[in-house]
């Protein structure tokens, strides 16, 4: 059983598929490099004197998405410049100081740090919560915007016991069943959203009074997680309802799509830090044996549609809906190795390692997905505490 919290040790794939040391470092840091100062590659930019973000190459914007993901990158591969950059940025631009989201973050702003919208979008405030301890623990904390773990501990006390006073907005966890919303004004979820593993953490490290509900959070997200997931083909919907049912309603959400490739990705590195549910394990063979063996071509990268949850073609205007992001999707499969047993662990590892990185207008999320992904199955996505 996996289980990094207790060991210590972390998983290589990599290793164990016969690839060696020297080549998969190698690898790593061709990754990076492409991803963050590769001209017209990159989706990383500074803005000087000392400041930098990731751009959504796909909608022209950032999101907090991008800027969380970049720092858990940052952190883990040790680039204290480059996170302090990006959460420099972040919160001059992107934290709210008033109005009924104060104290979370504008989903989405534009190149110039002009605010999109005055709306939250709670994935990006687990990943920043989450980097900011890391951080707090790799390097230690310092003054201001860079007392990493105090900033972690407010930002996750909002995130739950919103609201405070009148006109203050709303929680992003909805305080009876303890899940995360998809946005805090609206009661359904995304099963890409939830991170028991990260909860299991928050539980250690939050303030002391909020740490029994990331405890009952994590146990909450597991349980919901085997609602949610197709029992037969392991297929998440990008929305759903607190009874894991598909939410209807808004455009191709209930369908297995771009935010939904994260949840096998999610399996993966919950099973390797914590191994507290063989579940994760028999939900993660699903999925590669659906993927690997009823699409023929998925592993070759030319037979991709959008999927409904029992793994029939979606469609849209009487033609097969293609996906927007083929790498990501191969890249959280292999992620998934992490957790599963069956036969085609090994052989997903094989097909991301022979698979580029993603190029083209699409390529930020796919490409996020990807170092994700390669940080996990090289055993270099870890704890820091």
């Amino acid at each position: 059983m996996a289980n990094a919290f207790a060991k210590g040790t972390y998983t290589n794939l990599f290793a164990e598929a016969g690839y060696a040391t020297a080549e998969i470092e190698a690898r790593l840091a061709s990754i990076v490099k492409g991803i963050f100062f590769v001209p017209h590659e990159q989706f990383y930019h500074h803005v000087e004197p000392d400041m930098a973000f990731m751009t959504d190459t796909g909608n022209n914007d950032v999101r907090t998405e991008g800027m969380s993901y970049a720092m858990m990158m940052f952190v883990q591969l040790g680039l204290k410049e480059e996170f302090d950059r990006v959460w420099r940025w972040t919160m001059k631009y992107m934290y709210m100081t008033e109005g009924e989201n104060r104290g979370y973050f504008a989903w989405s702003c534009g190149l110039d740090g002009s605010k999109n919208s005055m709306g939250p979008a709670p994935d990006g405030e687990e990943y920043f919560a989450m980097a900011l301890f890391f951080a707090s623990h790799r390097w230690g904390d310092g003054d201001g915007i860079f007392n990493y773990s105090k900033h972690a501990r407010e930002l996750l006390s909002d995130c739950i016991h919103k609201p405070r006073q009148d006109g203050d907005g709303q929680p992003m966890w909805n305080p009876q069943n303890k899940l995360i919303k998809f946005v805090p004004n609206m009661e359904i979820t995304d099963p890409s959203y939830h991170l028991p593993h990260f909860y299991d953490l928050f539980a250690l490290w939050a303030n002391e009074e909020d740490r029994a509900f990331w405890a009952e959070a994590a146990k909450a997200s597991r349980a919901f997680l085997k609602t949610a997931l197709h029992p037969v083909t392991g297929l998440a919907p990008e929305y759903a309802h607190y009874d894991g049912k598909p939410h209807v309603g808004l455009r191709h959400h209930h369908l297995f799509y771009s935010d939904s490739y994260r949840v096998a990705a999610n399996l993966g590195l919950c099973y390797e830090w914590f191994g507290a549910d063989e579940w994760e394990c028999e939900a993660a063979d699903r999925l590669q044996k659906f993927f690997f063996e009823t699409i023929p071509n998925f592993a070759d990268g030319r037979e991709n549609f959008a999927l409904e949850i029992d793994g029939t073609k979606a469609v849209h205007e009487n033609a097969p809906l293609p996906i927007l992001h083929p790498v990501g999707l191969l890249a959280t499969n292999a992620a998934a190795s992490l957790a599963a047993k069956g036969e085609y662990k090994m052989f997903a590892v094989k097909k991301f390692w022979e698979t580029p990185l993603a190029t083209g207008d699409r390529r930020y999320y796919d490409n996020c997905l990807y170092l994700f992904a390669f940080l996990a199955l090289s055993g270099n996505y870890k704890i820091f505490r």
